[in-house]
């Protein structure tokens, strides 16, 4: 790899930790500054409009129910994961400073992976909703509470806290003989533990449990869900009834797909076919930015309760405003 291998190792006899790694990322791609801009765009507005959905349901206190407390949870995995991200991706590759600290690139991983991870389980929470509004509407405000949603939400934090804590903490143990070159456009984990040299078996099992309760499990959860929410509406006899209950699942069917689709359209075609690398690094990197740039778009324009509270919110802002310039007015 010729420059690309000059981080020295610290090393322990046989023990070899590289000071660096070397993200090799997108390679050969015309106009690869153009998709960079792209990116600090979405960036931008994604910090935009994460920041106003969390700060309209903080301020407004009708819109502090379950329901919201669980797009807050979204909006803030959102803006977290896509700062873990985006600014670190367009450093790295729009000024070409590729190499990485060691212990940089296992803190980058473990906060890329873990709002990727919590996201997905805020999804299985919002599938939850759904399922007791539609299927049990008279005992909804029963069951789902603020403080069960709470101790939803802060079960997965510290559930998969914990779970990926362990599994990027597995790569201390590894020794790097060879290759620092990470082929990805981030440290992601598969891509780094397979640089290893001594056994990575335990690595092995953690990346397909990790993979398993991060992505498998909630799509299960979610597709149980909605089968269940099908099979109560097949009961209801009136169409318009069915057409309203299923309204209120659009939205969370559309975060679904945009999330979900993409990573399982990008393995299955890298199973079944040649992937070109920089294909799938595209779309890899489209999965874990987009869905966080369009999901406070889909609950602002689709759900007139925000919609209401932002131009209240509006609305206050002004009436303070002419306010405040009345009593500065000299009398």
């Amino acid at each position: 790899m010729g420059s690309e291998e000059k981080a020295a190792p610290k090393f322990n006899v046989t023990f070899f930790r590289p000071a660096n790694f070397y993200l090799s990322g997108f390679s050969n791609i015309p106009h690869v500054k153009i998709y960079f801009v792209f990116l600090c765009f979405v960036y931008i507005l994604t910090v935009f409009g994460n920041v106003l959905l969390i700060s309209v349901i903080y301020l407004v206190k009708t819109l502090h129910t379950p329901k919201y407390m669980i797009v807050f949870n979204l909006a803030l995995a959102d803006l977290c994961g896509s700062t873990a991200l985006i600014p670190k991706l367009l450093d790295t590759f729009l000024f070409n400073r590729r190499y990485i600290l060691y212990e940089a690139c296992l803190s980058s991983m473990f906060f890329v992976l873990f709002f990727a991870s919590v996201q997905s389980w805020t999804l299985v929470i919002m599938a939850y909703d759904r399922f007791i509004a539609i299927c049990f509407p008279l005992r909804y405000h029963s069951i789902v509470t603020k403080p069960a949603i709470a101790a939803m939400l802060l079960c997965i934090w510290v559930f998969l806290l914990s779970m990926l804590a362990f599994t990027v903490g597995l790569i201390d143990r590894l020794s790097f003989c060879g290759s620092v070159v990470v082929k990805s456009f981030f440290c992601d984990h598969g891509p780094v533990y397979h640089l290893a040299c001594n056994d990575k078996s335990l690595n092995y099992i953690m990346a397909w449990t990790a993979f398993t309760i991060i992505l498998c499990f909630p799509l299960i959860l979610i597709a149980l869900t909605y089968v269940s929410i099908s099979i109560a509406l097949s009961r209801i006899a009136s169409a318009e009834e069915r057409l309203k209950a299923l309204k209120t699942c659009t939205s969370h069917l559309i975060l679904v797909a945009i999330l979900f689709l993409p990573i399982v359209g990008t393995n299955i075609a890298a199973m079944t076919s040649n992937l070109h690398p920089n294909a799938r690094i595209i779309n890899s990197s489209l999965t874990h930015t987009i869905p966080a740039l369009l999901n406070p778009i889909i609950y602002s324009l689709k759900t007139e309760e925000v919609l209401n509270s932002i131009r209240k919110l509006c609305k206050r802002n002004r009436l303070s405003n002419i306010t405040s310039s009345k009593k500065m007015k000299p009398v």
